[in-house]
């Protein structure tokens, strides 16, 4: 089987529409079981499955996942991603330590955490990721910490509650170049997530700190290469840039698929900039492979 990237399962008449190099075999559903048995058993819910990730079977397979917090309705309603906006569900208290135990289950050596974005909660959901941290490095204290996080509209005091919890990598994404946010996530805005950004690349003795791009929005190479520029400047130290894959024929459109030698050329730019380490191809993703690229970064 192969994932289309388009939506899961959608059949040969969508591959066909894809660039060759955006097919991608799937693993048998045996060699998913396990993490996904994990993962019902403490129902727990995933970035990966949530959003539609292509390399959703890839990692389950692995014996990896990224952990979704907060529940899976966002207050936001991004025209590029997958999660349903709405009213979201209570916070589960509970689930901190349900994160850790399935970290431990899954004996991960580097766990990684995002979250819907609650606008809802009066700090942002900061303290269920600040929970999530101590939770795991009580279970996993061999294992390192990612988070992924929203921007807290701005609010300085949730981004330190997290800082303080202590994650190896702080992650909060920029998603695409300025000229596209009001048409892909008009929440959202640039300069309040390069803001986020700075704010833990100043901590002393912080976190390294990570952002991403999807590109095939309708961005320019020029426009992506300002972009790199503007994360080195407030400091951030890792990088990913992957392919826009819409969701749904109602979400925003793809406006191109980009070919792999532009990829390498960003990566290749990227490290120029002075970025540690960099990601850049048509399936990645901000929390894929990410213990090898924080690793990359560290030098380890």
């Amino acid at each position: 089987m192969w994932y289309s990237g388009v939506m899961a399962g959608s059949g040969d008449k969508a591959a066909r529409r894809l660039a060759p190099w955006l097919r991608k075999r799937l693993p048998a559903p045996a060699a998913t079981a396990a993490v996904r048995a994990v993962l019902d058993e403490l129902s727990l819910a995933t970035v990966c499955s949530s959003a539609h990730c292509p390399n959703q079977g890839e990692c389950f397979a692995r014996g990896t996942a990224t952990f979704l917090l907060l529940g899976q309705v966002c207050t936001r309603r991004c025209r590029f991603c997958a999660i349903p906006g709405g009213v979201p569900a209570p916070v589960r208290a509970d689930e901190p330590d349900a994160v850790a135990a399935a970290a431990a289950r899954m004996a991960l050596r580097h766990v990684v955490m995002t979250s819907v974005t609650r606008d809802d909660l009066p700090d942002g959901g900061a303290g269920q990721f600040a929970a999530a941290i101590r939770a795991v490095r009580r279970r996993c204290p061999a294992a390192t910490i990612e988070v992924l996080t929203p921007d807290f509209r701005g609010d300085t005091a949730a981004v330190d509650v997290v800082l303080a919890a202590g994650a190896d990598v702080f992650n909060h994404n920029v998603e695409t170049v300025p000229r596209l946010y009001a048409a892909v996530r008009p929440q959202a805005n640039y300069r309040r997530s390069l803001a986020v950004l700075a704010r833990a690349a100043r901590r002393a003795g912080g976190p390294c700190t990570k952002s991403g791009l999807m590109v095939g929005l309708g961005e320019t190479p020029d426009e992506v290469r300002s972009v790199m520029r503007d994360l080195r400047r407030a400091g951030c130290d890792v990088l990913t840039i992957g392919q826009y894959l819409a969701p749904s024929s109602a979400h925003h459109p793809v406006a191109r698929f980009v070919e792999p030698a532009q990829f390498q050329a960003w990566r290749a730019d990227g490290r120029r900039l002075g970025f540690a380490a960099v990601a850049a191809g048509p399936f990645v993703r901000s929390s894929y492979q990410a213990g090898e690229l924080f690793r990359d970064a560290a030098g380890t």
